[in-house]
């Protein structure tokens, strides 16, 4: 199992850069664009414009992060194949005058991996991680909010290391009578403060994104899109050689091009304490589907529910035949909690 991880990292680094196949694998920190809550991992894996009430989206967009948010706590948990996992903390507070802050903690570790040297004899373990430590705060004015996340970036590689200094920021409009939110974000943008090796080039995951949610008056939907993969010219990765492997001669025309940039979520919702989430990534299931099967590829589904100052939401997103990932989340409000202890 332990061999099989490295193999499994390099697989998640496909994924995520889905798109950008082209790039070669030159993008560093590509762990920031995991959907670390269940909300957004299912919706795709893409939302910007859903969560009004969710902590764990204002990493999405800052512009989210608002006043009702104050003393809640969200616990993340983001499995994968091999034992790797994700774990995401958030917790939000009121700072007197400078209003509603957000403090994000993001720790992907890929477990130990074994060593070996040229002949094949066992040299010891290694571990893999990738961390993330973000503030984050937000302004409205009127139906606009405006917001920022300022994040520090670490790899730890074994022995190779990278470190960055990011900065995200997001906007939304939010009808003041209807259920409508428009909303965009420019993610990673920043500077490089180490490299893994010197002169190594490391590309930062920058993207913009825009997205819509709109839930009509009499119906218990909320429907949702979003755009990514913007600063790109290029959003299908072509190779003839090995497309032709899979009876593709053709390269993927305009359609293939506007279409892969899009994810598509659906939330039904029940009542404020119930609600089923659906969505489809068309980017992955065309670049991880086989043949022969899809597996379910591009597909995701959740649930969340509420039971009084408790929230528990679990998602399942489809990657490969060979299976997906799973997460499960809790938001706690602890408004009241401190309080009450003092008066007993």
């Amino acid at each position: 199992m332990k061999k099989a991880r490295l193999l499994v990292i390099l697989c998640l680094c496909t994924i995520w850069q889905s798109a950008s196949a082209q790039l070669g694998g030159s993008r560093a920190f590509e762990f920031l664009n995991l959907p670390n809550n269940a909300r957004q991992s299912a919706l795709g894996g893409v939302n910007i414009t859903s969560g009004w009430n969710d902590l764990g989206q204002i990493i999405s967009n800052p512009a989210l992060l608002n006043a009702d948010m104050e003393n809640q706590l969200v616990i993340s948990r983001l499995s994968y194949f091999a034992d790797i996992a994700n774990t995401s903390l958030t917790y939000a507070t009121e700072i007197g005058d400078l209003g509603t802050w957000a403090i994000h903690l993001d720790f992907l570790n890929y477990g130990d991996i074994q060593s070996f040297d040229e002949a094949g004899f066992l040299n010891g373990e290694f571990s893999v991680n990738e961390y993330a430590f973000a503030i984050s705060n937000s302004q409205k004015f009127g139906p606009f909010s405006v917001g920022a996340s300022a994040k520090l970036a670490i790899s730890d590689l074994a022995s190779f290391k990278a470190s960055a200094l990011l900065l995200d920021l997001g906007g939304t409009f939010k009808h003041p009578e209807k259920d409508l939110t428009v909303g965009f974000t420019v993610k990673n943008m920043g500077f490089l403060l180490s490299d893994y090796i010197e002169d190594n080039g490391s590309q930062l995951p920058t993207d913009i994104q825009l997205g819509v949610s709109f839930k009509p008056e009499f119906m218990p939907f909320r429907f949702s899109a979003t755009a990514r993969n913007l600063v790109r010219a290029d959003a299908v990765f072509f190779d003839p050689s090995s497309n032709a492997l899979f009876g593709e001669n053709e390269e993927p025309g305009f359609g293939e091009e506007i279409f892969r940039r899009l994810v598509f979520g659906t939330e039904l919702l029940f009542s404020p304490n119930f609600q089923l989430r659906f969505a489809y990534n068309h980017l992955l299931r065309q670049e991880l589907k086989l043949e022969n099967v899809s597996g379910g590829a591009g597909f995701s589904f959740g649930f969340m529910f509420k039971v009084k100052r408790f929230e528990f939401a679990y998602s399942r997103a489809l990657y490969h035949t060979a299976g997906g990932s799973n997460t499960l989340q809790m938001n706690l409000n602890l408004s009241g909690l401190i309080k009450k202890k003092t008066d007993d």
